[in-house]
């Protein structure tokens, strides 16, 4: 992109001036613009001031063949790199104008403001909504992870390895010392590629638990996801179904160490899914722990999410109908059976589309990769698979002792919808051991949370909330002893 900077001349001259006068000028906007690409460019870090969530981001800016380029990094959301767009540096009077998007994101989030006094800030836009910022040469310090353990460990930690048919598994078991068995867990972590330690926005919250668990004699087993890591992807795209053979590798592995006794699960969000798929049909389980598992099929709750997160958000009512509207039009076509593939695709391409535009970015301006993505990422299997799976008949075949978790507070599975309905499920199946807490202020990641929206995940330096912590560990214990 060619700069923006311009500057206009009304002149009265002689023509026999004209050319020198020309020269002058040219070396005068010359070292206005390169003044102005002196200063901006660079390293630059702070925040926007969202109320009562600021959003820390550090932007690096490069001027290079009369072309801007430049990136993004928000930590608390665990991006990086994201690349800018319609970069604008300009100088004005005594400052510079400064203006760029973050490109292929809806809602065309820009920063727009002046860099005075080694300061750049002014007003960042995205969908409607309008916040200040301020961004410095200064380091901005990240939230502290206090709960991150640190060595020395008073326990045993492997480096292990397992096989599901053609994928390698790869991960690490914490065991107590001593020469007796003990309890065991395998932790199994929510949807998306995660690694062992479940590493969210700068968390680590499996090592955290493992770490806390260990430290009363339960081992524990955490895996890479495969594709991620040390473990191998699937041959095929794999779906809730796949990950589930995953596990049950796993606790064949862990069944054939005689240092271990009992076993047990413990799944985040869809790892609970996962979690009860295993269980119902494996007798080397004895226990599990549901950390917001889902208790209904995937359409209504990725439904019920998208809704508290709009109004946690506080989107308007009318964008949110529209949404809500869309996303229920998405879901009939992905599920639908006897819909031709391309006719699928079409259609879900149309709806990506409206999205957007109802998100701020209007049909001229959507980046035609974005939209592909989008459509991809939609008519993957695991997405059919989990959109239609209904997890209660899975729960009505467990019979082992069953711990419940959600938070109040959690946007992405609501408590009052998954908790319920995998109460019921439990108890029509004739399941006598199910304890089941609805926690107060507690968001997905079950940290103590003032929103429960996503973007306050890495702004709180708590990785696990310690009640949490301790009432996973005293059920175990329980029901181990």
């Amino acid at each position: 992109m060619q700069s923006n900077f311009h500057q206009r001349f009304r002149l009265q001259i002689e023509s026999g001036g004209l050319k020198a006068l020309v020269v002058v000028m040219a070396v005068v906007v010359g070292l206005s613009v390169s003044h102005a690409e002196n200063r901006v460019t660079g390293h630059w870090e702070g925040q926007i001031e969202i109320p009562g969530q600021p959003i820390a981001v550090k932007v690096d800016l490069t001027r290079t063949d009369n072309e801007w380029t430049g990136t993004i990094d928000i930590p608390t959301q665990g991006a990086n790199d994201l690349l800018l767009s319609d970069i604008h540096v300009g100088e004005e009077d005594d400052s510079v104008h400064v203006k760029f998007s973050i490109r292929n994101i809806p809602g065309n989030p820009t920063f727009d403001g002046k860099l005075q006094a080694g300061a750049m800030s002014g007003t960042f836009s995205q969908g409607g909504s309008t916040f200040r910022f301020r961004l410095s040469r200064e380091r901005v310090k990240g939230p502290e992870r206090p709960q991150e353990p640190k060595p020395p460990f008073p326990y045993k930690i492997e480096e292990v390895t397992f096989q599901n048919g053609a994928v390698n598994l790869a991960g690490t078991l914490t065991l107590p010392q001593g020469d007796r068995t003990f309890p065991a867990v395998l932790l199994i972590s929510g949807s998306g590629l995660q690694d062992r330690d479940e590493t969210l926005v700068g968390h680590k919250p499996f090592w955290v638990l493992a770490d806390h668990l260990r430290r009363a004699d339960i081992a524990v087993l955490r895996v890479d996801d495969p594709g991620i890591g040390k473990s191998t992807p699937h041959p095929k795209l794999p779906t809730t179904a796949d990950f589930a053979t995953d596990v049950e590798a796993g606790v064949a592995f862990l069944k054939q160490d005689d240092r271990i006794g009992t076993i047990g699960l413990i799944g985040h969000s869809e790892g609970g899914l996962i979690a009860a798929i295993v269980a119902s049909r494996s007798n080397d389980v004895s226990f599990i722990v549901l950390m917001a598992g889902p208790g209904v099929p995937g359409a209504e709750l990725l439904r019920k999410q998208n809704e508290r997160i709009f109004d946690a958000a506080g989107i308007a009512i009318e964008r949110k109908q529209n949404l809500l509207m869309l996303l229920d039009q998405l879901f009939t076509i992905l599920t639908s059976e006897d819909m031709a593939a391309d006719e699928r695709r079409q259609g879900v391409e149309e709806i990506v589309r409206s999205q957007l535009e109802v998100n701020g970015v209007p049909p001229a301006k959507q980046d035609e990769g974005q939209v592909q993505a989008l459509v991809e990422q939609s008519l993957t299997p695991w997405m059919r698979y989990f959109l239609t799976f209904d997890p209660r008949p899975a729960f009505e075949k467990i019979r082992i002792p069953v711990l419940a978790l959600n938070g109040e507070l959690d946007v992405q599975v609501d408590a009052e919808q998954n908790l319920t309905a995998i109460a019921e499920a439990l108890e029509k199946g004739g399941n006598q051991d199910v304890t089941v807490h609805r926690l107060p202020k507690h968001n997905h990641l079950f940290q103590r949370a003032h929103t429960g929206l996503v973007n306050e995940y890495g702004a709180i330096e708590e990785t696990l909330s310690p009640v949490v912590l301790d009432l996973i560990r005293d059920w175990i214990l329980s029901v181990t002893q």
